[in-house]
């Protein structure tokens, strides 16, 4: 199961990306986006955001 982005509350700072060590995360417009398929489940991601935007998909 990947991580998903909440576009509503992701303030785009980046710290998401910088910890994800399958680069599974880009910039979006206005939020980052997580690629399922690279995702790797690690929850680095999740971790790092400050604004708590980050969360396991359903």
């Amino acid at each position: 199961m990947a991580y998903k982005i909440n576009p509503e509350t992701c303030t785009a700072c980046g710290a998401c990306a910088e910890t994800c060590p399958q680069e599974a995360i880009s910039a979006g417009s206005p939020a980052y986006t997580i690629d399922p398929e690279k995702c790797i489940d690690c929850g680095a991601c999740e971790s790092a955001c400050p604004s708590g935007s980050i969360s396991p998909a359903e």
